[in-house]
């Protein structure tokens, strides 16, 4: 796959961020918010029952509910990450409990349903979502009724229509309530059965998929299901030479998902990220390839990103290191993010490391600050594939920037992460940085849970007392990951 023409859309244009599903979306075909629903009317005309004459729960279903409800209770208010003086608030996490054995016996109930009024179940917006969230359920309580289920959706879709092009699933894959239903289905397949229905009804048509406004979404789904190698080899074979035009059609998340199926599996990663690269024209010359960075974060290609005007057919310009540092940093895209991540944990992320240690002091901070960007410093601190000497490497370039880090909503939490990680000689430069604007850190909501962190008081007014503090720390993290290693 060459350079070849450019995207096909205008010069100064970034690639489409990828359609929308979902209630904003438009001709997604959901009922508008507001429609009222009409009183529920007793047959034949008789009154409702009353109160009393409701069944009784058993004492396990009752207890059940307690649990649930009293975890509702537990769950925190909404409002602000942190408070100017409150001390942030632990992440309430939901209980995880075993539901009662006689809700498994109405969910088999259940399943007998669906697969009398399958036709129903498939085809009706609302009865649909029933069975989205009945197959979630499944998989994880009734595995075998899962399979049987996904065998009867799949056997009653594949027959009702012809088609021109192939499998008669393909008309349901592009059809708005139907494709929802099957991307649930995709997920919840075991990897044998997943095979086979790629091989009978999809092999072949992965491209024409990638290209549809609706199809594109179960394609992604079909990605993310990917675990082995024997499946990803034709998948990657089929949409490797569109990746460029996949972008530029608007689905970088079929991208991005074929990406992490590479990560997952662990094939095909160095040939995936030339297909980047090319894809971002920052292939070639070589020296364009320091530069990726910022264009998976936005989503751009190089010329685009960089305001060039390049004639078609031209040579094209090398990598300007100035012109790049003078840049500020584009808006990192949730989808660009989650490249990153993913590349980040590829076995050998060097070059994506490369291109974050060229970043400047404030396009590294920028990165950090941003909602989205802020998750790839996480990738980077926590990827096994990322060595303690190339994690230095590229947060050496927030030295000067920790205050402004640490006074952000989503920097102060990168910053938080850094110090967990931290050796003490690194703790006492971030310290001594911070120390620096202690008052303007307390006056803000985000610095003062900072300084409260690392203890900056202490490290002011007893630096002995605090290194001791610190080097137990250290000590107590150290013997805790020789346990884990163990």
């Amino acid at each position: 796959m060459g350079l070849g023409p450019r995207f096909p859309h205008k010069v100064g244009r970034r690639f489409p961020a990828g359609g929308k599903r979902g209630r904003g979306a438009k001709g997604s075909g959901r009922p508008l918010p507001g429609r009222k629903r009409q009183p529920w009317q007793p047959p034949d005309g008789r009154s409702e029952p009353a109160a009393d004459s409701h069944p009784h729960l058993s004492p396990e279903a009752l207890g059940y509910f307690r649990r649930a409800l009293s975890a509702l209770k537990e769950a925190p208010e909404t409002g602000e990450e942190r408070e100017a003086q409150k001390a942030p608030a632990q992440e309430c996490k939901p209980a995880d409990f075993e539901v009662p054995e006689t809700f498994l016996n109405r969910l088999q109930d259940l399943s007998s349903s669906f697969l009398k009024d399958i036709a129903v179940f498939i085809t009706d917006k609302i009865s649909s979502f029933c069975l989205q969230v009945a197959l979630q359920v499944l998989h994880r309580k009734l595995p075998q009724f899962c399979a049987h289920l996904c065998n009867a959706v799949i056997g009653y879709l594949s027959t009702r229509s012809s088609s021109v092009d192939g499998s008669p699933l393909l008309l349901f894959l592009r059809d708005q309530t139907s494709s929802r239903l099957l991307e649930q289905v995709l997920l919840v397949l075991e990897p044998p059965r997943l095979q086979s229905l790629f091989e009978e009804h999809l092999q072949g048509q992965l491209q024409t998929l990638a290209a549809h406004p609706i199809a594109n979404f179960p394609l992604q789904r079909l990605l993310d299901a990917v675990t082995t190698p024997e499946l990803l080899s034709p998948v990657f074979e089929e949409l490797s030479p569109v990746l460029e035009a996949v972008l530029a059609q608007g689905h970088p998340g079929v991208v991005i998902a074929l990406v992490g199926a590479c990560r997952r599996v662990g094939a095909y990663q160095a040939k995936v990220l030339q297909l980047l690269l090319e894809a971002f024209h920052c292939a070639e010359p070589s020296s364009r390839q320091v530069a990726c960075v910022p264009l998976f974060a936005t989503l751009m290609a190089y010329e685009v990103y960089y305001g060039l005007m390049e004639e078609e057919g031209a040579v094209p310009a090398e990598h300007q290191v100035a012109v790049a540092a003078a840049r500020a940093l584009g808006d990192v895209t949730v989808l660009g993010s989650l490249l990153l991540q993913h590349l980040l944990h590829f076995s050998t992320p060097g070059l994506v490391l490369r291109s974050l240690g060229a970043l400047t002091g404030p396009q590294l901070l920028a990165l950090a600050q941003s909602p989205a960007g802020s998750h790839v410093l996480d990738a980077i601190l926590t990827s096994p594939s990322v060595t303690r000497k190339q994690r230095r490497r590229v947060l050496q370039n927030l030295k000067g920037q920790y205050v402004a880090l640490a006074c952000s909503r989503h920097g102060s939490r990168v910053l938080d992460a850094i110090w967990s990680g931290a050796a003490l000689r690194a703790r006492k430069e971030i310290a001594a940085e911070l120390g620096e604007q202690n008052q303007e850190l307390m006056r803000d909501p985000f610095g003062h849970h900072v300084a409260r962190n690392v203890a900056l008081t202490t490290f002011l007014k007893r630096r002995e007392a605090w290194e001791q503090q610190q080097g137990a720390v250290a000590k107590r993290r150290r013997a805790l990951n020789s346990i884990l290693e163990d």
